[in-house]
């Protein structure tokens, strides 16, 4: 540390009974780049103290009152002062020193003093004074680096796990705009029109029932992976998937004026990537097809569950129409309603396959077939 000058603004306190004492400490002090406040007593310099705080204090020992070594246990016991820099003024020699070292002085002075050992005394306590206040304004900056990491870690452990739970249902662009704007209203029951797309695999129940768990369950994750790939490419919303059936509905959280054409091209593109894994599967020696149902109209539509496992839902018939339309589907055939033949008129190539009987739907409805997509007007 360089020797203290004006602009480092170092300030002495100096406690002693007599003036011609502190007076001699400011001619010695003050020219050097001091600044140099003194109190008559013990008692008016912890006053002083408790307003503000110097870099050092230089205590007298023999004084009316409140003597240094009462003055210096105190300020040791004051958290605000007990590492300030202290130094002992003594009269005396070994019994003094080890009283102001049992106070608990930082160093001492014998009178009368050498004006070079006193300036050296000082100038060594600042510079350690001044590693000391580095170190705790390094401890502070700190604490204040960890608290705002740990709150920006939390945040983001918040934000993963929002993510997290909307991923469960939506695709994870949807999901990370919804994050975004921090609106999660969509999440509250409300009714909308959805367009619903059910689909489960041909053969599957006898299948699971032959075949060893172990191969069960490598199925069921090459077709959701695949399936879920497709789910998310066409940002549909996922309802739910069980064993080998699954439901995903457009048009609701995130309006889709396009919901029944991109139900359809959805289902295009699952029937043609699952076919290629039923190569596969029937290398392995399992006989399992493909069927999917389409329906439309509205649902109600928001978050079912409890603490820790949530869902989104939609209950309504058009969930049901899909769900029975996928059952009756032969191996490679998509099924959908006469409304979502209409609003898919443009892409999709249909034929009609008349009035089907739904279990629990009282009256027989149009149904249509999907045979592909009209590749003049679009693409899979």
């Amino acid at each position: 540390m360089n020797v203290p000058n004006e602009s480092d603004q170092v300030v002495v306190l100096v406690v002693d009974d007599l003036e011609a004492n502190r007076k001699l400490m400011d001619a010695v002090l003050s020219p050097r780049g001091f600044t140099v406040h003194g109190t008559e007593s013990g008692e008016e310099a912890l006053a002083w103290l408790a307003e503000q705080l110097p870099d050092i204090v230089l205590l007298d020992i023999q004084m009316p009152g409140i003597d240094g070594y009462e003055t210096c246990r105190r300020l040791r016991e004051d958290e605000r002062t007990a590492f300030l820099p202290v130094v002992m003024v003594t009269a005396s020699g070994n019994e003094q020193k080890l009283r102001a070292i049992e106070a608990g002085a930082d160093d001492f002075v014998t009178k009368p003093f050498e004006q070079a050992e006193l300036l050296a005394r000082v100038r060594s306590l600042i510079r350690i004074k001044r590693y000391h206040d580095t170190i705790e304004r390094q401890a502070v900056e700190l604490a204040t680096w960890n608290r705002e990491l740990e709150e920006k870690v939390a945040s983001q452990v918040d934000e993963l796990q929002r993510v997290g739970r909307l991923r469960r249902f939506l695709s994870p662009q949807v999901a990370g705009l919804v994050v975004e704007s921090g609106d999660e209203g969509f999440l509250d029951s409300h009714r909308a029109e959805i367009t619903a797309t059910y689909c489960d695999l041909r053969g599957f129940t006898a299948f699971a029932e032959t075949a060893e768990p172990e191969e069960v369950m490598a199925v069921l994750r090459d077709y959701h992976e695949a399936l879920g790939d497709l789910v998310f490419r066409f940002e549909g919303t996922l309802e739910h998937f069980a064993g080998d059936g699954l439901l995903v509905f457009f048009n609701d959280p995130i309006p889709c004026p396009d919901a029944p054409e991109r139900a359809v091209r959805m289902a295009v593109a699952m029937r043609s990537r699952v076919e290629q894994l039923a190569e596969g599967w029937r290398r392995r020696g399992h006989e399992l097809g493909f069927g999917v149902g389409i329906a439309q109209g509205y649902a109600t539509l928001g978050r079912v569950g409890f603490e820790g496992r949530y869902d989104y839902a939609a209950i309504g018939t058009v969930t049901n129409v899909s769900a029975r339309l996928s059952s009756l589907a032969a191996a490679g055939q998509i099924l959908i309603t006469q409304r979502v033949e209409a609003g898919a008129t443009e892409i999709a190539v249909t034929r009609p396959v008349g009035a089907l009987q739904l279990r629990g739907i009282a009256k027989p409805m149009e149904a249509f077939e999907v045979l592909g997509l009209d590749a003049a007007r679009t693409t899979s």
